[in-house]
């Protein structure tokens, strides 16, 4: 057998025959891009895990890209994929994504807990929301006392400090008061 070597610069005429070369002065490349490459689509996760052909307007190629080939599969495993292409023809383009993103977070959930699910979840959550708002009322609670104990502390401070004021200024009212006069000796009567 044979191996014939395929280059892309062969003439059209002589496809019959082996394949020929040309020469490099009857060949002018072009410095441009070189020809595009025939773009090939991927089907979506989901045509891809189920194995079929995936059609042009494939319901869930939007949702179910190729690159996250778990979205679907969990989903899937949950719900089967008739249900979800059926649910998705039910709702309008604009709620489709939200869905998807529900159905897969629902199944995730089941899977990690089949008796309870996302209730479960909803479930753990509300107890900590409640644990969490204790803790916050509290808190809220010390800080209140604690404000109070300041002002209460701030104010004996200042009853404290015009309380030992008082007799030094006594004092210095008494100083003021004698020092102001002068010696009985030195008034004179007016009339005499």
């Amino acid at each position: 057998m044979e191996c014939k070597d395929y280059t892309p610069f062969s003439s059209p005429s002589s496809s019959s025959s082996p394949t020929h070369l040309h020469s490099p002065s009857s060949f002018n490349p072009s410095p441009s891009l070189p020809p595009p490459l025939p773009v090939v689509l991927s089907p979506c996760a989901a045509c891809k895990i189920l194995r079929r052909r995936c059609v042009e307007k494939c319901v869930l190629a939007p949702y179910f890209p190729p690159t996250e080939p778990y979205k679907f599969t969990i989903a899937h495993r949950v719900f089967g994929a008739s249900n979800i292409i059926k649910f998705l023809q039910e709702l309008p383009e604009s709620q489709r994504a939200d869905a998807v993103s529900s159905m897969v977070y629902e199944a995730n959930a089941r899977i990690r807990d089949p008796v309870y699910g996302c209730a479960g979840a909803i479930c753990h959550l509300q107890k900590q929301v409640s644990e969490l708002q204790a803790q916050l009322a509290k808190a809220q609670a010390e800080l209140v006392t604690s404000q109070c104990q300041q002002r209460n502390l701030i104010a004996l401070i200042c009853m404290e400090m015009t309380q030992s004021q008082e007799p030094i200024l006594q004092q210095q009212v008494q100083m003021m008061d004698t020092t102001c006069f002068l010696d009985d000796s030195t008034w004179e009567p007016l009339w005499t």
